[in-house]
């Protein structure tokens, strides 16, 4: 006990002095304003800097909405949504109110607490006429970049099956969650990611001829 009580103080000491480093302080500072700097460029509607922030913290908010939603495929989904919401929200971001991360993170719960909320209310019957398929849909800084050649995106989007589109659009133009479009249209989550999934895959298609 005594051994194990001296390293665990030696651990501590070890981590503070870590810490209190002035090389790691300086580091943390420099990224912290980094990631401010970007989501400042994100809010003036620059997609690379988009991608700079998802690069920098999607493991971290991947881990925070799995922790939360408990499946995989589900906090994968989730975690789209909230890039989704950077870019929409992220003139919103007040640096003198919170740091970046803690900005971002308040959202990737939000939006895995709101699909946990959703998916008590929606039905739980299985989806036989679903078509397994893999998760091969863009990320969601693709998908947004895609969204500034507007006319070509929309003309693809009248090629796909109509209520394919019309998920689409909600979710990626309109901001809908994929339990709120599924709550609207009164179909069970799982077909409605079923549809937003083969919709993207077509969609990515005709984008790639063009």
């Amino acid at each position: 006990m005594r051994v194990t009580h001296g390293v665990e103080s030696h651990a501590k000491r070890a981590n503070q002095g870590a810490v209190s480093d002035p090389r790691t302080i300086r580091a943390n500072t420099e990224a912290r304003a980094a990631l401010a700097a970007a989501l400042a460029r994100v809010a003036s509607g620059d997609r690379g800097a988009l991608r700079q922030v998802y690069d920098s913290t999607s493991a971290k908010l991947f881990g925070i909405v799995l922790r939360i939603c408990g499946e995989r495929e589900a906090a994968e989904d989730v975690l789209q949504e909230v890039y989704v919401t950077v870019w929409r929200r992220a003139a919103g971001y007040d640096p003198e109110r919170a740091s970046p991360v803690t900005w971002l993170a308040t959202i990737a719960r939000n939006r895995a607490i709101d699909w946990r909320r959703a998916r008590r209310h929606a039905e739980s019957a299985p989806v036989e006429e679903a078509e397994a398929i893999a998760d091969e849909a863009p990320l969601a800084p693709d998908l947004i970049e895609a969204r500034q050649d507007a006319a070509r995106l929309h003309g693809c989007l009248d090629e796909i099956e109509a209520r394919q589109s019309a998920a689409i659009r909600a979710a990626f133009i309109g901001g809908a969650t994929y339990a709120e479009l599924a709550e609207r249209d009164s179909v069970p989550l799982g077909t409605m990611k079923s549809w937003i999934r083969r919709g993207l895959l077509r969609l990515r298609e005709c984008l790639d001829r063009g």
